[in-house]
């Protein structure tokens, strides 16, 4: 990360803030975004300053340890560690992002779709859980689910996707989409607690695919 008030440090914040002007973030919210987001990222490279709104999606909040084997996880609608489309909050269509994928490894039986919330300040919120997903998918279509799989409910009280809605005013909150890629069936009912799903995840993962999406009110 480059030195805030070096030439590079003032390049890179430039990129940013016409990145999010291209995706629909006005002017002066751009700034203050790109601001907010160079500052965040600074702190998370430098010792001694990483905060736990720095923690990244393996940190202690959000449980993960060893990631195993890297599944490089895409959307159509947005790029890691952008803004995510109005359409896929809560206050918008509440539409699930589309998704796709590499290849898992040859002997995963399942794979499972998390997406949490890191800053909401209660804890890591749940706005998505997915169980059951065929190893041969590769893709998932915006507002759709495989045939086959399993929507959990969300920390909203619903079942299936839950989009964004930060409180007004925070900095941009991490949306971090995790793909986990299991050795055996994941085993419990949608009647489990979260923990024991996430538990679940983290022990029994071959590899993982991680996105961060990002958003604002």
């Amino acid at each position: 990360m480059p030195t805030p008030g070096s030439h590079g440090y003032d390049v890179q914040r430039t990129r940013l803030r016409g990145k999010l002007e291209t995706e629909g973030v006005n002017d002066k919210n751009a700034d203050e975004l790109a601001n907010r987001i160079m500052q965040r990222d600074n702190q998370a490279t430098s010792p001694g300053l990483r905060s736990d709104r720095a923690a990244g999606p393996y940190g202690e909040r959000s449980g993960g340890g060893d990631p195993g084997n890297v599944v490089a996880l895409r959307s159509p609608a947005f790029n890691d560690h952008t803004i995510m489309p109005n359409r896929l909050s809560r206050e918008g269509d509440d539409r699930s992002p589309a998704l796709d994928w590499d290849a898992p490894p040859e002997d995963t039986v399942e794979l499972a779709l998390l997406c949490e919330d890191l800053d909401a300040p209660e804890g890591p919120f749940l706005h998505w859980l997915v169980t059951g997903i065929s190893p041969e998918t590769t893709s998932i279509d915006e507002g759709e689910t495989p045939p086959g799989a399993v929507e959990w409910p969300n920390d909203y009280g619903d079942t299936g996707y839950g989009g964004p809605l930060p409180p007004v005013g925070d900095d941009a909150h991490r949306y971090v989409f995790r793909l986990f890629a299991l050795d055996r069936p994941l085993g419990l009912s949608p009647g489990a607690d979260v923990a024991e799903v996430r538990a679940a995840l983290d022990a029994n993962h071959l590899a993982t695919g991680t996105l961060t999406g990002l958003f604002i009110r």
